[in-house]
């Protein structure tokens, strides 16, 4: 194959292959934080967190229990999305009244003490965990080596992002979801149960960030910090798709990795800030986001 202004067609196609798996993860993580903002108006800064506890839950469900990756992958989001519901109904619960302020300051201190629980636990050294075997291995295409597992992942990551924003945006319960959003007392003088719902949504927004946890448990170390760095950047796609918007969250959340894929390709220096670079471009040329709704 030719080379693109001398770079080897082998490492272009592979940073590609690391933008896109990185844009895997910040279109699910950003479509939970979305999920959470659009429908509850809440500032889910303990989503890292969340997603970081998704990785040692399926850790654990195979080390201490033997439960192996494919019944983790359920059962971790499941654990994961039932803490967050806790979470809801004991405290954010009282604070949708409020600025948007104290919900944020709220999760950011459960992040810290989320964090703090399993670093004082497992340490931050990190723990492996094991690609399953029916992913083990890989294609070769010729250009280059596609791992199983990472191609998975892509592929997993597109089925919920757009199983997510088709049952929010097309089906009874969604439109349910965005009207009990606009006006909670009608909605509920129709007989649903809007408490119900909000609860569900957000632990449906948690367990998200614990599916995310779970597919990135074989290709990261799981560690207390892995969400730490992610989340400051997955805020950040959130921001330029457009706060609440659950296909701004899931298209720049792709688009996003492949352009940080890319810059590490002809700039490397500046593949740890292009997508700060890229919020602040936006923000300044259409400040509700690329598929937000203008206030």
């Amino acid at each position: 194959m030719f080379e693109l202004l001398g770079i080897p067609p082998q490492v272009l196609m592979g940073q590609l292959l690391l933008g896109l798996i990185n844009g895997s993860f910040y279109a699910v993580l950003s479509l939970g934080l979305a999920v959470i903002f659009g429908l509850l108006n809440i500032i889910n800064f303990a989503h890292g967190a969340l997603y970081m506890a998704g990785a040692f839950v399926a850790w654990m469900l195979l080390n201490y229990l033997g439960i192996g990756y494919w019944p983790a992958l359920i059962l971790a989001p499941l654990i994961v999305g039932a803490f967050g519901i806790v979470l809801e109904r004991t405290m954010l619960s009282r604070l949708y009244h409020l600025d948007h302020l104290y919900g944020l300051l709220l999760t950011f201190g459960l992040a810290l003490i989320i964090q703090g629980l399993f670093r004082n636990y497992y340490g931050i050294s990190g723990l492996p965990y094991q690609i399953p075997n029916l992913l083990s291995g890989g294609q070769n295409l010729g250009f280059m080596f596609l791992p199983n597992y990472r191609a998975w992942v892509v592929v997993a990551s597109v089925l919920v992002c757009f199983g997510t924003w088709f049952m929010i945006e097309k089906t009874r319960l969604g439109a349910y979801l965005r009207a009990a959003t606009e006006n909670p007392v009608l909605v509920g003088a129709f007989g649903v149960n809007v408490p119900l719902m909000i609860m569900l949504t957000y632990g449906f927004g948690v367990a998200l960030a614990g599916f995310a946890g779970v597919l990135a448990a074989p290709i990261y170390s799981v560690n207390p910090t892995m969400g730490e760095q992610l989340i400051i950047v997955v805020f950040a796609v959130v921001v330029i798709g457009g706060m609440g918007s659950i296909m701004g969250a899931i298209l720049t959340g792709y688009m996003l990795g492949i352009v940080e894929g890319l810059t590490r390709v002809f700039y490397p220096e500046g593949s740890a800030v292009v997508i700060f670079v890229i919020m602040a471009i936006v923000l300044m040329i259409k400040p509700e986001g690329l598929f937000g709704r203008p206030a």
